[in-house]
């Protein structure tokens, strides 16, 4: 009898203790069941709600915590300590863009309304459903950013500069990312599919962030996997339309173009990875310009445990190899997608970049953040991907960071990078680059201070410092720039800002010691190029709406950006001083008038760029229909200041002080809907006309033409244009979704810049997988 007892007492409590739980998930706001929320328990057990909002765990050992995940909802987690009777579990939702948190700003954790500076975000979805496949493409969707052949501007802050420099700074996990070499961004390496966001900022950014950050920052950081994982698969393949003129088309069987993404990321205990792919295939809308690329990118990273201290240690990783061919001058303006003879060039190259980090907190409010990267960019043919260029950067950076009290947060560090680049066409150069830059930002009531400094070092191979200061009689060796910024909240979400930047950028080895021939077009190195320097201000004014789940918020800025040491390729004859009078009847001579006429970048002007823009971005439901938009407009004067008769004479327009290859309005808008598995969404961007480009491209060098045609083609194409973009959508089942894209859907003939005929109307069918 004892035993049976015994027995009877143990298997009730194995039975309380480790049994079924049956368990119901809700909506906080509505009380409506909530199906296919995937919950996943501390004890490795996975499960789903059903069409009622019921779930089942069927082996659960009290106590355990659960956690839920579910796309409209912020993630969930609840302890339970007794099977019997459970409370249903209400989720919130998600309260979207109202707390879109940045880290680009300041180097830490800020919500977007308080950011004291103008700045965008693109979320990855608007990229996946209007079927990109680069991120120059996405951030020429935000109001203000312009992408001119593969080079990006911010409120008109870069023009055409022959791939050579950038005045954006490209940051990949808060690093910069801009090659060692000609100093650009390589858009298409970027992994896009393993970003959590794309971030905007808009103005000079240099104290945190060093050269580069003249005209603003695109930043992107990866996203963390969760413990229970997720897999995302794209499938894309598109086709190019006949263009309007029947002139254009060349091909004989119309050109298509296919990619496909894939990504995947899980973190168990305290490990993490993830692991992307992207292969895209472009038989090319230009002859000769087709294009093959293959990337592979992933991350590892690792928390060990420690009493005192929170730690996190791993490494990004990023191989990208291309096959293209490079398209730099049209045919004749008939035809727009045909080579001039002689200019089409074979490209192949490498990227490789590999990061490893280490991250620690204390409990004193103490973070140190150590990051590194190891980052290769090469340049060649098909028979030698190092023939024309091979580049290597080496950077660290170390931050430090206290939050002092619950009002004031220091940030102070210090950073390096070695670049060496072999190159056939610039030659072998060694650029060194240093700087110690410290922030600090402090609350009080409803104001917001933010006050920063940076010192640089710059040095390439034995010129002289590039990063000199003067002070009377004084030369120090270091250039000091500086930010202030306030944010103020009179009420509840509504925000004012203020704020002043200084910026810096160096020249690169292209621009410095780039010596080619392509197309017709001589290039001159110029090793006396000196720093760009830039002052940003701007005042701005940002307002939260929020009805029910939707939310918007709209933004009006003015801003002031003056420019000095701007540098430009700028038409000339540049004959050595030593060589004899240039002539034109002997072409196999040195002093042939051909071979010394081309371009040369110079430190061509002052400018000066102020305007006012508009931005208006939603997102959420009304009634049924989820919302989601950006809409912006920018008004931009950008002035020259260089009023010397001889460099006037290198604008098309002598009538006017506008710079060159930029616009004075800018319209973007998106839009998307959504109601029960169906979306539709249609994109708008506006330019208006370029007045003002290089002379030359127009009239010629003693009556032979660059560019065939130009001069009357702009002639007839003399006014702004409006493009659009469409897009269809239906959610197959939970994991499977259909698009259908058709971009330049009324077949707009356009261009960027001089001699560059953009893609005729497109047609894209993709197909999304996700677990």
């Amino acid at each position: 009898m004892r035993h049976v007892l015994l027995f009877n007492i143990l298997f009730f409590v194995l039975f309380q203790g480790f049994s079924q739980y049956k368990g119901l998930i809700l909506s906080a706001e509505t009380k409506s069941p909530v199906k296919n929320a995937r919950v996943v328990s501390d004890q490795k057990e996975t499960t789903k709600s059903d069409e009622k909002g019921v779930f089942q765990l069927p082996n659960s050992k009290v106590p355990f915590t659960l956690s839920i995940y579910s796309n409209e909802y912020a993630v969930t987690k609840v302890l339970i300590e007794k099977l019997d009777s459970p409370l249903p579990i209400l989720l919130q939702l998600k309260e979207k863009d109202l707390n879109t948190v940045v880290v680009t700003a300041g180097r830490r954790d800020q919500k977007i309304e308080e950011v004291p500076i103008s700045m965008e975000i693109i979320k990855t979805d608007l990229v996946t459903n209007k079927g990109m496949t680069n991120l120059a493409q996405a951030v020429n969707q935000s109001p203000g950013v312009y992408s001119m052949d593969g080079q990006v501007s911010i409120r008109g802050g870069g023009g055409f500069a022959y791939g050579a420099g950038s005045r954006v700074l490209l940051l990949w996990n808060g690093i910069p990312m801009l090659s060692p070499d000609i100093g650009d961004a390589k858009w298409n390496a970027i992994p896009i599919e393993q970003a959590s966001q794309i971030e905007i900022l808009k103005g000079a950014s240099s104290v945190l962030y060093g050269s580069g950050a003249l005209n603003g920052i695109i930043a992107l950081n990866e996203k963390e996997p969760g413990p229970e994982g997720v897999l995302q698969v794209k499938i894309q393949s598109g086709i190019y339309d006949n263009p309007k003129r029947n002139s254009l088309k060349w091909w004989t069987r119309n050109p298509t173009f296919h990619m496909r993404d894939v990504y995947f990321g899980q973190t168990i205990k305290k490990f993490g990875f993830s692991f992307g792919s992207n292969v895209f295939l472009n038989e090319g809308f230009r002859q000769g310009e087709d294009e093959k690329r293959v990337r592979i990118n992933g991350s590892l990273f690792y928390r060990p445990d420690h009493e005192k201290l929170k730690i996190k240690t791993g490494l990004s990783y990023n191989l990208q190899l291309q096959d293209a061919g490079v398209f730099v001058l049209w045919k004749n303006d008939s035809a727009c997608y045909q080579p001039m003879d002689n200019s089409l060039s074979r490209q192949k190259a490498i990227r490789i970049n590999v990061d490893p980090y280490l991250k620690i907190m204390d409990d004193k409010n103490n973070k140190h953040f150590f990051k590194t990267r190891y980052y290769l960019v090469t340049t060649g043919n098909e028979t030698n991907v190092y023939d024309a260029s091979n580049a290597q950067s080496f950077y660290f950076d170390y931050q430090y960071q206290r939050k002092m009290n619950e009002n004031s947060n220091v940030t102070a560090g210090v950073s390096q990078t070695l670049n060496i680049v072999k190159s056939r066409i610039f030659g072998n150069h060694i650029g060194e680059n240093a700087a110690a830059y410290t922030q600090f930002d402090h609350r009080k009531g409803k104001w917001d201070v933010t006050l920063g400094m940076r010192l640089e070092f710059f040095k390439m191979d034995t010129l002289p410092v590039d990063s000199k200061l003067t002070l009377g009689s004084n030369t120090l060796p270091i250039y000091p720039i500086f930010r202030a910024a306030v944010h103020y909240e009179p009420s509840k979400g509504t925000h004012l800002r203020a704020s002043f930047g200084q910026g810096i950028r160096f020249p690169s080895v292209a621009e410095r010691f780039v010596s080619t021939y392509v197309g017709g077009i001589v290039i001159f190195a110029n090793p006396n190029l000196r720093p760009e320097k830039a002052v940003a201000a701007e005042i701005g004014l940002k307002q939260v709406f929020k009805i029910g789940d939707w939310i918007a918020m709209a933004d009006v800025a003015g801003f002031v950006n003056y420019y000095t040491n701007m540098t430009e390729f700028t038409f000339g004859v540049y004959k050595p001083d030593t060589m004899a009078a240039l002539q034109t009847t002997d072409p196999n001579a040195l002093n042939y008038f051909y071979k010394w006429v081309g371009f040369q970048a110079k430190n061509a002007e002052k400018a000066l760029i102020s305007g006012i823009e508009f931005s208006f971005n939603s997102s959420g439901k009304i009634k049924k229909v989820e919302i989601s938009s950006l809409l912006g407009y920018t008004y931009m004067n950008p002035m020259s200041l260089n009023f010397d008769p001889n460099y006037r004479l290198t604008f098309s327009d002598t009538t006017t002080n506008l710079l060159k290859y930029r616009f004075k309005h800018m319209v973007k808008a998106d839009v998307q809907c959504t109601y029960k598995g169906f979306s539709v969404g249609i994109s708008s961007r506006y330019n208006s006309y370029m007045k003002n480009i290089d002379k030359i491209f127009e009239t010629g060098v003693l009556g032979q033409d660059l560019l065939v045609g130009l001069d009357d083609y702009r002639a007839k194409n003399n006014k702004g244009l409006v493009m659009f973009d469409a897009r269809l959508g239906y959610q197959i089942t939970e994991h499977f979704k259909l698009n259908f894209i058709a971009n330049n859907f009324l077949n707009q003939e356009y261009v960027t810049r001089p001699g560059d005929v953009q893609a005729p109307r497109n047609f894209i069918l993709q197909l999304q997988w996700s677990l």
